[in-house]
């Protein structure tokens, strides 16, 4: 937006042109999708007058002026917000953006920028006191439903190589509320949880408070489902540019909890020696 600002700055504009600029780059996320009809009802001015405010920036008309507007969105923002949970509307609002084969390179630098946001958002400290939590909780309970799957079955898989007395609150049998009954104030809940939440995580949220668990929640916003249940609280956005969201930041947080655990838990090698003994009977490595 600063080219455009620059732009609109050394352009005489009329009054309501001014009005039609300052509209533009306070919504500039919502006006690259908007017709100069939408524009111009939304202000109450004329549809002509959108068009002659394109003009008067250099461009051929509304239509050649909205094509920089979303190029230099797409740019910038690179993503669709979290904001926007459905699916359908996610590739709906993709397809609004102009079509170009740079999007492997688009994901890459949004992937980037939640990886960086997911260093500065979260102290070191936080990592150091949930590695506490763990090891000193009797049980450890980790819930993570439909899309954050992945990430719960990753933390379980290495959690149980560290660490004795850790399952999953996901059974195709068995619901998480019968998974939870006995957890106490001596357990913990490890919660993974982003867009679109889950209500069922918040039942497992409420029942793990109500027995005085800690519960650690790796989420995308301070203001999400589940942040205030945290005991411990880590935010990372999960921003992409696809109907699904981006899961490298979550990723490293979830492997930057497993590093600080294993300097900390002990019998870790003996642990693996005995698993990797069996694994080598199966010939499954």
């Amino acid at each position: 937006m600063k080219e455009l600002r620059e732009l609109i700055n050394k352009t005489p504009l009329t009054k309501t042109q001014k009005m039609i600029a300052q509209y533009i780059l306070d919504n500039s996320a919502d006006a690259c999708f908007m017709t100069s009809t939408e524009i111009a009802l939304k202000l109450g001015v004329s549809e002509s007058s959108v068009i002659r405010f394109s003009r008067s920036l250099g461009f051929s008309g509304f239509m050649d002026f909205q094509k920089s507007l979303r190029r230099d969105y797409q740019d910038k923002v690179l993503s669709i917000s979290s904001s926007i949970t459905i699916p359908s509307q996610r590739i709906a609002k993709r397809a609004q953006l102009t079509s170009s084969a740079e999007y492997i390179n688009r994901h890459l630098k949004n992937a980037a920028k939640n990886l960086e946001n997911a260093l500065t958002s979260n102290r070191p400290e936080a990592f150091e006191e949930t590695a506490d939590i763990i090891l000193a909780s009797r049980h450890k309970y980790i819930t993570a439903s439909r899309g954050n799957s992945s990430l719960g079955d990753y933390f379980l898989l290495y959690l149980k190589h560290m660490v004795p007395n850790v399952e999953t609150t996901s059974s195709s049998a068995i619901s998480p509320v019968d998974h939870l009954c006995n957890i106490s104030k001596d357990d913990c809940l490890i919660m993974f949880s982003f867009p679109r939440y889950s209500s069922e995580d918040k039942i497992c949220a409420r029942m793990a408070r109500e027995a005085g668990a800690k519960i650690i929640v790796v989420t995308d916003k301070p203001s999400a489902l589940l942040a205030e249940y945290a005991t411990v609280l880590f935010t990372v956005p999960v921003d992409s540019n696809a109907f699904f969201n981006c899961m490298v930041g979550p990723q490293f947080v979830a492997e930057a909890i497993l590093e600080t655990l294993s300097h900390k838990a002990k019998g870790i090698e003996k642990r693996l020696k005995k698993i990797d003994r069996y694994l080598g009977e199966l010939g499954n490595y």
